[in-house]
């Protein structure tokens, strides 16, 4: 370091690193004391306000990283000298914002690669945007040639840098971006006895010289060596990538020049080297501006132009490929265009299609909301009245003149259904509501369940007669009424006699209610349901299903699944769910050991809530959940008369009973379900033998809410079968 010092502060014309100096260090104490008392060098010391960026960053730095010594900057060729942290600190500070379009890990190991630019107009671009990604740990920069006036419309220097090699300065550049930066400057340019040296230890080369021999031998060097050669072409963004660490014998410029001897191309004029560059651009696929300017070169243009503008793409295209590279992810030999001309001529052809939810979000009328007046009509109105999960309607209603029968429809399960427990939940609770209706309209007779068997799809049979129930006829309206409210609300008490109410609703259905209402188990609770949700999300399974039961007005059929108007959530949190709908996103996520925000919606509603209310039942067979069913309906029909909000939350392991069904839930994340369901049962109090059948997310002032539809009675009502 110290034989890069400047005989004297602020020589060094053709200077193209910062010198690095430490207060600490004995020997930069003289020169910094000199910096500072030279009136023509500018201190700038900003470590108060670099100091709280680097401490309100996430996560927060480590008292190690803390105490990295910082160190000053100076740069020559400017007279400046500048406070920095020190390597690692600036590092991380600097590249923060490029997480996660590339990760920490990802950022390690393309900041190892040694790259070399051949040619610094367009090159310059690419280096130092290289550089700003940070892909890379040091780099090699060739150009014999000076900045001039006529380079301005492309290479981002400005007229204080006229008359200076192109590669000083893009190095400069570069060191101003980052003092730590290293950059190896060939002044000089390339020549046969130089390109070895500059070739060999590189990872890869970015070739991007005007002269054909150099082209080739870039390539030849390159292929020996094993190293893969990139090129972007500015006209309609031609990028090709040649994997000769790959392909050793792979023909350069992938066979378009032939065999050709490098000698021959060399000392060209421009209009001699037009043959060439139309084969290697491709005559039929340049650009019709690009193609008439080569008939006009030597005549009234001097040679082939280009734009800043597609010189920037150019090296964002070529950053892409690097990462790639450096990443190990698919990068083969070939060529692609990334053409802007040609994007902006489909403007036209992809018009505005109005959003789903475009208008007042309101979905279609509720057709469930016409009562029917006939006895066994009500009946089946209100068996399709009952919750399901996702809405599925997990049923089959066969009808007779003295009876009803619910059946299992298999088909409309998910994986979240272990064993098919949610949906006997479901018809549970659907059972409930026939009785309330056959009470109401006193055709109430018996109820069976399994009159078959426990390995039957008959679930519920429902036998009509005279009967009625005047606690159960009482419940009728409230039950016609009862829906799903996912508003946050508000968190208030519960009082006594609505919490001994709920109480006796359960064990009237030969189940038993945990009620919490505490505000530390309720943030225990949240956390644990938050969690699952981002195991739902980053299961490709449970998410495909979850998404798939998602509907949007204007684009998908509303009478199953949920329509997202139900959910309770403003436009940002809607927009937010577009973004988690993408399975390439949660894939991403998963990798990462990311995606915590994914159960924000839930934690939050649960914080808020008034209580969260579980129904859990002493055994474990098909009928102890069709009556656990049966009581979470009437648990829901109690509370929604006190107007509190009701929402059901199912964690991922709530019908897993075993490792092997967690398993089968989620083979990635399958222990910490386990570990989940561990601290919910505990959170909970519940007993070894006693199994969730459902969770009720109980709220104040939640506002009024939008019911989802339901299957079209004509789909789900069959003639019964004679008995």
């Amino acid at each position: 370091m110290k034989g890069d010092l400047p005989a004297r502060p602020g020589n060094g014309v053709l200077a193209h690193a910062a010198i690095l100096l430490q207060d600490s260090n004995f020997e930069d104490r003289s020169l910094l004391a000199d910096l500072r008392s030279d009136p023509q060098v500018e201190v700038i010391d900003r470590r108060i306000s670099l100091m709280k960026q680097w401490q309100g960053m996430q996560p927060i730095p480590t008292a190690q990283e803390l105490a990295e010594p910082w160190r000053w900057a100076y740069y020559p060729w400017r007279r400046t000298l500048v406070s920095v942290p020190g390597p690692n600190a600036f590092r991380r500070v600097r590249l923060d914002r490029n997480r996660n379009k590339i990760t920490s890990a990802e950022q390690f190991e393309v900041g190892r690669l040694t790259i070399g630019v051949v040619g610094v107009s367009v090159g310059h671009a690419i280096a130092h945007t290289l550089a700003m990604e940070g892909l890379c740990a040091a780099l090699r920069l060739a150009d014999f040639d000076e900045v001039e006036l006529s380079n301005l419309n492309r290479i981002p220097a400005t007229v204080l840098d006229l008359g200076i090699n192109k590669a000083v300065v893009a190095a400069r550049r570069i060191a101003e971006l980052d003092p730590y930066a290293r950059v190896e400057v060939h002044s000089a340019g390339l020549t046969d006895e130089t390109l070895g040296v500059f070739l060999d230890g590189l990872d890869l080369v970015v070739e991007e010289c005007d002269s054909l021999d150099m082209k080739v031998r870039v390539r030849q060097g390159a292929r020996t060596r094993r190293i893969p050669v990139l090129m972007q072409t500015s006209d309609r963004g031609l990028f090709d990538v040649e994997r000769f660490d790959r392909e050793p014998a792979r023909d350069i410029f992938h066979g378009l020049l032939g065999a050709l001897d490098p000698k021959a191309l060399g000392n060209l004029t421009t209009h001699d080297k037009t043959p060439y560059v139309m084969r290697i651009l491709g005559a039929p696929d340049i650009s019709a501006r690009m193609a008439a300017s080569m008939v006009e070169i030597d005549r009234t243009i001097s040679t082939w132009p280009q734009l800043g503008g597609d010189v920037q793409l150019g090296a964002a295209t070529v950053a892409e490929a690097v990462r790639r590279f450096g990443c190990g992810e698919y990068l083969p030999s070939g060529r692609i265009r990334i053409d802007l001309d040609s994007c902006f001529d489909e403007l036209d052809r992809h018009p505005h299609t109005d959003s789903p939810l475009d208008g007042d979000g309101s979905p279609a009328v509720d057709l469930t909301l016409q009562i029917p007046e006939n006895p066994v009509e009500a009946v089946i109105h209100a068996i399709r009245l009952g919750p399901s999960g996702g809405n599925s309607q997990p049923w089959s209603i066969a009808v007779s003149p003295s009876s009803i029968d619910i059946h299992l429809a298999a088909e409309r399960t998910s994986a979240l259904d272990v064993g098919f427990r949610g949906s006997y939940v479901a018809i549970g609770a659907a059972s409930f509501n026939a009785r309330v209706a056959a009470a109401k309209h006193s055709v109430l007779g018996t109820i069976i369940e399994f009159p078959e068997g426990p390995a039957s799809d008959v679930v519920v049979s429902i036998t009509l007669a005279n009967g009625t129930d005047a606690s159960l006829a009482d419940q009728y309206p409230t039950m016609i009424q009862r829906i799903t409210n996912r508003n946050i609300g508000r968190r208030a008490p519960l009082s006594e006699r609505l919490t001994a109410d709920l109480q006796r609703a359960a064990e009237a259905e030969g189940a038993s209610l945990h009620l919490v209402t505490e505000p530390d188990r309720l943030t225990q609770l949240a956390d644990v349901l938050a969690q699952s949700d981002r195991v739902r999300y980053l299961t490709p399974l449970l998410h495909e299903q979850m998404i798939s039961e998602l509907k949007w007005p204007g684009l998908d059929r509303l009478d199953q699944g949920i329509d997202v108007c139900t959910l309770g959530v403003d436009p940002g949190e809607l927009a937010k769910l577009q973004v988690a709908s993408r399975s390439d996103v949660m894939a991403y996520l998963a990798a990462w050991g990311a995606g915590q925000a994914l159960g924000d919606g839930t934690r939050d509603r649960i914080e808020a809530s008034s209580a969260l209310a579980v129904i859990a039942l002493d055994g474990d067979t098909g009928l102890d959940y069709v009556r656990g069913g049966a009581a979470a309906e009437r648990v829901w029909v109690r509370a929604i008369q006190d107007n509190l909000g009701v929402q059901p939350v199912s964690p991922v392991f709530l019908y897993a009973r075993t490792e092997h069904e967690l398993n089968g839930l989620s083979a990635r994340f399958s222990a910490e379900l386990a570990g989940l369901q561990h601290r919910f049962d505990e959170i909970l109090g519940l007993g070894a033998r006693q199994a969730p059948a459902l969770v009720l997310r109980l709220s104040h002032d939640a506002g009024t809410a939008v019911r989802s539809e339901r299957l079209p009675r004509a789909s789900i009502v069959v003639p019964s079968a004679s008995k």
